[in-house]
This record gives structure tokens, C-alpha cells and sequence, in this order.
């Protein structure tokens, strides 16, 4: 008995068996735990990618056009569906939409304050949070079998709408009213006149001045002349709430600028191809400038010319007395009858304000650099005396554009429709190499009239920047764009009385349609993207 009880006690045989008893308990709720972290991790991710893709359904109809978010919403619900397979609540596979806020600005409030900031405003809804609904995960092998559980579990995904803006010429300007109207309400400055004064010190910008932007097709102002003069602008889109100043000396890109008015100075080829004709104008070119022999008497040629068949473009006489505006104009104000006896046929005159002295006698609220919209009608139609026979009439006037306060850039569009009768060539006298001629209608190249399927060579989108703000200087990044608006140029960017060639004086028509351009073949075609931000 003795020797069979040390034996026993010796046999470490099934010695493995009794410790996986005494563990197996421990491994089965290990092992469990594991299986039902799983599956609720699995959960979790299918939510998480559930608000995500609704998210972006959303982002994707907020266009600010009417009816965006309640678009963006039924999207949320309706244009994916999502299903979970890890939960098992008994509540069926489909992921269901909670809640759809929208907000304008990136940067999400605190919880606490989150349904303040929220927003149903169709024009401002620029980003979309989207909540889905509650699910849960029953855990299947834990040590207290059903009776524990994921708890309540959602998911919550914010998205925008990331935009670009293409085929655009490439300029920006300051706004010039950023002290006292950061938001650059469009609406408060249809036609009226605005001096954009380029930024040649290369240094920060300020408002009021202008520059470039980068556009993707190359660096250097070889591309960015093309940007702007070509009639098909090459490059990339440019973003539409962050862009690029492009840095460098930028003065000889304003040549691309003027060959919308027929004016093709000396070393555009590159730009415009060795004939110009990658860079035709407006079929509407009525300036201030007019078309002369190559060797008349007093101002020297803005331009000598791009095959311009021996002409050149100069100031219309010596005489001041019949520039526009005369001489003895310091304020601003409406020219007599005797003084519009004296002018030669004029251009679109800048404001009254503006036209009064180089910098101009503008009100300083919101800006200087603003005009009133107020601009001598009557003398522009009297010394286009080939074109206006008689003075119109203020009931001509209704008749023709609706109103007895036409912009420049309506009586332009009108122009062109009518241009039979109203851009007719005006004799100015002399003969041979003195002979000079106001020319409307373009001399050097075949005009582009502005259509559904055609673009506006004088009409421009431009992006309006807070400057100060951003502390814009020629080598930023990503500065945000305050609003796209589209403007007419006024006049060419040529040095003359009272104009410096830096000066690009415009006229706002409105905001951009990024769809494609107020009754004309869109300059720009907006691209969007909806994007995760978290």
C-alpha cells in the first residue's frame, strides 16, 4: 500500500489536463471578450462609415442655390444606403439618419454650443454634421451570457464642399472696402467704378490693389500672361475658397490685358502666338485711344502693334482742352454743353469721382478706391456723334436699356446688339501719317461677340480678397477668397492724363455665376468636391 501511494504521488501523468481545467474557465472569458470587442469595434467602424457617406452625400448638394439643405438632407438619408451586420438588437441591418445640421464656417463650435451655431440659411450652408442613429451589440460569450451589451453607439461625420473655380483669368483684387464691409456685399456696387492699382512693389497688398494668381499651368509671368490673354486660359482649376498670389514682377502681363481693346504691343508672342490671334478682342472695343498713322505729331504709340498694319494707338489730339475730361475739371461733376462741344469721341468714362484727378476725389466711405456709379452719360453719347446722331432722350434711353441710368456695361452689351448703328468708325481729321480715327469695332483682329456659347473678352471674374486680414503678401498660400465677382473693363491699362498704366479701372457687374457668366458663356465652370473634415 505504501509503495502504491508513493507511486500515485509520483505519476505526473494528465498533469496538463487538471491545469487546462483549472484555466479554461479564464480562457473562455478571454476568448469571449475578444469575440464581442470585435464585434463592437466592427460596429463602431460601420456607423463611422455610414455618417461618413452620408456626410458626403450631403456636402454634395450645398450648392447655395434654394433648397439646398433640405436637398442635402433627404441626400443624407436617402442617396447611400448603409447597413450593419455586428448589430444584433433586433432593430434590422439598416443604418438610419438621426440628425443633419448645417453651418457656415469650418471650425466646429464647442458640443454646448453647437445647436446655436447652426444655420438653415439655403446660401450660407456650407458644411453638413450627419448623426445616424443608435444601435447596439448584444455580447454573445461573455461571462454574464446576454445580459451585457455595447450600450447605445452612434457615429457622427462633418464634410464640406470643396470648390474650384476653371478657367478663369488669373486675377485678384484687395477689397477695397475691407475696413467697413469685410463680407464685400456685391449688391452695393453694381456699376459702379472701381481703380485697382497693381501692387508693383512686390511687397504685401493692401486695398484697392491687384495682383495674379498662381494657376497651375507653370510659374513666371510667361503663364500667367497667357492666363489672362488667351481666349481658352490653360492651367488647372484654382481653388475657390484658397488661392495663391503669384509672386515675381508682373508689369509686362498687363499687356495681355489691353489686347481685349485690339492693342497689341510689342512682345506678346509668347502669350498670344506670333500673329495675336490666341488673344482676340471683345467685338466691342470702344476706348478713349484712337487709331493713327505711325508717325503723327505729339503723344508718343501706347502701341505699335502686333501686325497692327502701320498703325499705332495714341491719345486723340495734343489739345487737352478736348481729352476727356478737360483740363479745368478738379471736382467732380457733369460737363457743360460747350466743354462736350470740344471733346473728341470719348470712351466709357471712369465715376464722375474718379475722373476728377489721377487718384480721384471719391468718398472715403466705404472707400476712395469705389466710385458713386455716377458717370457723364450725356457727354459719353454726345461726342459719339457717328454712333448717337442725336443726343438720346431720356425716353430713348428707357427704351433702349430700361432705365435713364444705364451702367457702361449694359450700354457695352447693347452696343454690340445694335452695332449696325451704334459702333460705327468716327473720322477725326488729318490725312496721310496724321490721319486719326475713333475705331469701335476692332482694326487688328477679328472680335468675339459675346454669347451663350462665347466669352465676354471684357468681362473678368475676379477674386476679392481681405488683404489686411490675411496679411496678403506676394508669397501666401491658401488665402481664402471672400467672394468671386465678375466686372467689366472699363478702359485699357495704358498711361494718360489723369491714368497711370498700374491703374485697371472696372466696373462691377455682380457676383460670379460660377456656372457660366450673366447670358454669356461662362469664363468659369466650378468644380465641387465634397470632402471628411472630421
Amino acid at each position: 500500500m505504501r509503495a502504491l501511494a508513493n507511486s500515485i504521488w509520483r505519476n505526473e501523468s494528465g498533469a496538463i489536463a487538471s491545469m487546462y481545467a483549472l484555466v479554461l474557465p479564464a480562457l473562455i472569458v478571454t476568448g469571449g471578450i475578444a469575440f464581442d470587442y470585435t464585434r463592437m469595434a466592427a460596429m463602431d467602424s460601420e456607423l463611422q462609415n455610414a455618417a461618413d457617406q452620408a456626410a458626403l452625400a450631403a456636402a454634395s448638394q450645398l450648392d447655395g442655390i434654394d433648397g439646398a439643405t433640405e436637398r442635402a438632407a433627404n441626400a443624407a438619408s436617402s442617396l447611400v444606403t448603409n447597413n450593419t451586420v455586428f448589430s444584433n438588437d433586433g432593430t434590422g441591418p439598416g443604418v438610419t439618419i438621426a440628425d443633419v445640421k448645417f453651418f457656415e464656417d469650418r471650425e466646429k463650435t464647442e458640443e454646448v454650443t453647437r445647436d446655436d451655431a447652426d444655420t438653415s440659411d439655403d446660401a450660407a450652408a456650407r458644411f453638413v454634421e450627419v448623426t445616424v442613429g443608435t444601435r447596439r451589440a448584444f455580447y454573445a460569450l461573455t461571462p454574464i451570457v446576454g445580459a451585457m451589451s455595447s450600450g447605445n453607439m452612434d457615429a457622427a461625420a462633418f464634410a464640406g464642399l470643396g470648390s474650384a473655380i476653371c478657367r478663369v483669368p488669373p486675377v485678384m483684387m484687395c477689397n477695397p472696402a475691407e475696413s467697413t464691409d469685410s463680407d464685400f456685399t456685391v449688391a452695393n456696387y453694381i456699376g459702379k467704378g472701381i481703380r485697382l492699382v497693381a501692387n508693383d512693389g512686390g511687397g504685401s497688398y493692401g486695398p484697392g490693389l491687384f495682383g495674379f494668381l498662381e494657376t497651375g499651368a507653370g510659374p513666371g509671368a510667361n503663364e500667367i500672361g497667357k492666363a489672362l490673354g488667351r481666349a481658352v486660359p490653360p492651367g488647372d482649376c484654382v481653388e475657390s475658397t484658397g488661392v495663391e498670389p503669384s509672386p515675381g514682377n508682373m508689369q509686362s502681363v498687363r499687356s495681355e490685358f489691353n489686347t481685349r481693346f485690339d492693342i497689341y504691343a510689342n512682345g506678346i508672342n509668347n502669350s498670344c502666338g506670333n500673329d495675336g490671334s490666341l488673344c482676340p478682342p471683345s467685338f466691342n472695343t470702344r476706348k478713349d485711344v484712337v487709331i493713327s498713322g505711325i508717325n503723327p505729331s505729339g503723344q508718343a504709340p501706347f502701341a505699335s502693334g502686333n501686325g497692327n498694319n502701320g498703325n499705332v494707338w495714341r491719345l486723340p489730339t495734343t489739345v487737352a482742352t478736348q481729352l476727356y475730361p478737360p483740363s479745368a475739371m478738379t471736382t467732380a461733376r457733369l460737363l457743360t454743353n460747350s466743354e462736350i462741344a470740344q471733346l473728341w469721341p470719348m470712351g466709357y468714362p471712369r465715376d464722375l469721382c474718379h475722373a476728377a484727378s489721377l487718384t480721384g476725389v471719391c468718398p472715403s466711405s466705404p472707400s476712395s478706391k469705389i466710385g458713386t456709379g455716377v458717370w457723364d452719360r450725356n457727354a459719353y453719347f454726345r461726342s459719339n456723334s457717328a454712333s448717337y446722331p442725336s443726343v438720346p432722350t431720356n425716353s430713348d434711353l428707357t427704351n433702349w436699356f430700361g432705365t435713364t441710368t444705364p451702367t457702361r456695361y449694359e450700354v457695352y452689351r447693347w452696343e454690340i446688339d445694335n452695332y449696325t448703328t451704334r459702333l460705327v468708325s468716327q473720322s477725326l481729321g488729318g490725312n496721310g501719317n496724321n490721319r486719326r480715327t475713333s475705331r469701335p469695332q476692332p482694326v487688328n483682329r477679328t472680335g468675339i461677340t459675346p454669347s451663350s456659347d462665347t466669352v465676354d473678352r471684357r468681362r473678368l471674374s475676379v477674386a476679392v480678397l481681405n488683404c489686411d486680414a490675411e496679411d496678403v503678401g506676394p508669397n501666401s498660400e491658401n488665402v481664402p477668397v471672400q467672394k468671386w465677382v465678375d466686372v467689366f473693363l472699363v478702359e485699357p491699362a495704358l498711361p494718360r492724363p489723369r491714368t497711370e498704366q498700374s491703374d485697371i479701372y472696372v466696373e462691377v457687374i455682380g457676383e460670379t455665376e460660377t456656372a457660366g457668366g450673366g447670358g454669356t458663356a461662362g469664363q468659369v465652370v466650378r468644380r465641387d468636391i465634397p470632402y471628411l473634415i472630421e
